[in-house]
């Protein structure tokens, strides 16, 4: 079995509501659609949404990649030499892991395909089914506490909150609104997105501990290449503390495990570049006993269905974020993972499970 052809779509749907962080604004989901075809007829999927505040990739980037240089790399390679096939799909351009990731789960789906049974059984076949939690965008207090009852309403017993936008104060006002509203039976786990120093973020989550928001975690409190302010925000507060954007590479894990400089990983396709590195990732956080989340860009069910396989694979992945199809105003998948309100369904349909995607003409070479 080899890799036939590698062709490319450019799709665009509008969110329903504009998401907002610390770092950007996001009103639609744009991203560029990879379809691995095998000389057997096998057609894998995959996806790479521009993350230009985090991995630097944009639309343009991802394609260029993928059309001059990996698909050239790969194409007549064989899919069962899946150690020289990943590690060709690798070595072939640095960085530009958006687009590796977009291949890499295509190929990942074939080989799933071909070996009839779901990727996640491949994997490692941990359970099949997760429950996601749904992020709260930065707003004013009362606009955020009615999106978060609103979400709980829905179903939704975890929220992720975004924070570090403006100062201190302000996000101490926004949970607690959020607080009262839900009530404290509902889990809320907060994301920075890199919006504090060390200091300010050891303040604020101390303040936090002291009123009783009950917060679960705190995630990329301070700067992404900020490791030892990381590791003093861990040192200095009782909630456990999370690394995101300081984290991409195996290597990287290696690092922030090394110098305790987190609590926990929150490992992203995107950021690692495909599931062959994230399930590297996870495999080290798991000799150090540390648990992992797997979470998401702005993607749709093709990006979530690939992520969610690799979240199902391992015990010591404890938590995930995949509500980013929920925000779409059109689902333009067939197949792949299932809602159930706040659960995922993973079937065991071969592969991601994906029969078709609604996408553009395909993009020119």
């Amino acid at each position: 079995m080899k890799v036939a052809q590698i062709n490319l779509f450019q799709t665009r749907v509008p969110l329903k509501k504009p998401f907002k962080t610390a770092l950007r604004t996001v009103t639609e989901a744009e991203a560029i659609v990879v379809k691995v075809t095998t000389d057997d007829g096998i057609v894998g999927w995959g996806e790479a949404p521009p993350t230009h505040v985090i991995t630097g990739d944009s639309l343009a980037s991802i394609r260029y990649s993928i059309e001059a240089v990996i698909k050239p790399g790969l194409i007549g390679m064989s899919l069962l030499e899946r150690d020289i096939l990943f590690g060709k799909l690798q070595s072939c351009i640095v960085g530009n892991t958006n687009a590796k990731a977009a291949v890499d789960m295509a190929l990942h789906d074939c080989i799933a395909q071909y070996s009839g049974i779901p990727l996640f059984q491949l994997l490692g076949g941990a359970r099949q089914t997760l429950e996601t939690d749904y992020t709260v965008s930065v707003n004013e207090p009362t606009e955020m506490a009615e999106d978060a009852a609103a979400y709980v309403k829905e179903g939704f017993r975890t929220l992720k909150v975004k924070v570090g936008k403006d100062n201190i104060d302000t996000d101490i006002k926004r949970l607690q609104a959020i607080r009262k509203t839900v009530g404290k039976d509902v889990v809320l786990r907060l994301d920075a997105n890199q919006g504090w120093e060390s200091k300010t973020a050891v303040r604020a989550i101390s303040r936090m501990e002291e009123i009783g928001l009950d917060i679960e975690l705190v995630e990329q409190p301070v700067q992404a290449a900020d490791l030892r302010g990381l590791q003093y925000v861990t040192q200095h507060v009782q909630t456990p503390i999370m690394a995101d954007e300081s984290l991409f590479s195996p290597q990287d894990a290696c690092t922030l495990l090394e110098m305790r400089a987190v609590d926990l990983l929150n490992i992203k396709l995107m950021k690692a570049g495909g599931l062959q590195p994230s399930l590297d990732i996870a495999r080290i956080a798991r000799t150090y006993g540390v648990e992992c989340m797997v979470g998401c860009m702005i993607e749709s069910r093709i990006g979530i269905s690939a992520a969610a396989h690799l979240a199902a694979s391992q015990l010591h992945i404890t938590r995930v974020d995949f509500d980013a199809p929920l925000m779409l105003q059109k689902d333009i998948v067939t197949g792949g993972v299932q809602y159930e309100g706040s659960k995922l369904i993973l079937n065991d349909t071969p592969g991601l499970g994906i029969t078709a995607v609604d996408a553009p003409a395909e993009m020119g070479t």
